[in-house]
């Protein structure tokens, strides 16, 4: 398909699901910190648990980079018990508060001010933060404009022809940021929009009747 092919498509289907189903309010989270922290948390499962590990160091007044920092390990292990993989996320989470701490001085509205083409690399150098868990960061939580690509992306594209079968993260989320103006508010909702429809109806068996993009796009 060919490149301005596939901008109009991808700018139609913005429009289709901005049209359907309106504003999503993603990604839950009060603080640029309990969104970076979330953004951990939330790998490999689902935002149900996340929220129960976040409920629970919000109640003891840990929602903050410092006083989570000072946290030892294994209490921290116990507080996110909830998300799962508890042990690994620990560390993770340890490893982005030293990041945060030796870069930025233990501030979030510091690490905001530095560019994102500085900040994505850096944030990728940190042991246990992968490409779909910085750009959330530095999306939702810095409000930066990179595109969030994650496995529901990967599923709607593809399915509707847009993407080949192989298709890698970074030819994706550049995909997305080559034909979409460069603007956070936009890539935010453009994603929230893109989890809903794969959480409702571009499931891994699909549920195709009532869905917003069925037959979509026409020949």
């Amino acid at each position: 398909m060919a490149p301005s092919r596939v901008g109009a498509l991808l700018k139609e289907l913005y429009q289709i699901l901005w049209e359907a189903l309106g504003p999503q309010g993603w990604w839950p989270g009060e603080t640029p910190f309990e969104v970076a922290l979330g953004a951990i948390l939330t790998q490999n499962t689902n935002w149900n648990n996340v929220a129960r590990a976040i409920a629970a160091l919000k109640a003891q007044g840990l929602l903050e980079p410092r006083a989570l920092h000072r946290l030892p390990e294994a209490e921290l292990v116990g507080f996110i018990r909830p998300a799962g993989y508890y042990n690994i996320k620990a560390g993770r989470i340890r490893n982005f508060l030293d990041f945060l701490g030796t870069h930025y001085n233990h501030s979030m509205e510091r690490m905001a001010a530095a560019e994102v083409e500085d900040l994505r690399p850096a944030l990728l150098g940190v042991k246990g933060i992968g490409p779909e868990t910085a750009d959330s960061i530095l999306l939702y939580g810095l409000d930066k404009p990179t595109f969030v690509v994650d496995a529901y992306t990967f599923r709607i594209l593809s399915r509707h022809g847009l993407i080949p079968e192989v298709c890698s993260y970074e030819e994706l989320r550049r995909l997305f940021m080559a034909h979409l103006p460069a603007q956070a508010p936009l890539y935010q909702e453009y994603h929230a929009l893109l989890v809903r429809l794969g959480k409702e109806w571009c499931r891994p068996q699909p549920r195709c009747p009532g869905c917003p993009v069925d037959g979509w796009p026409g020949e």
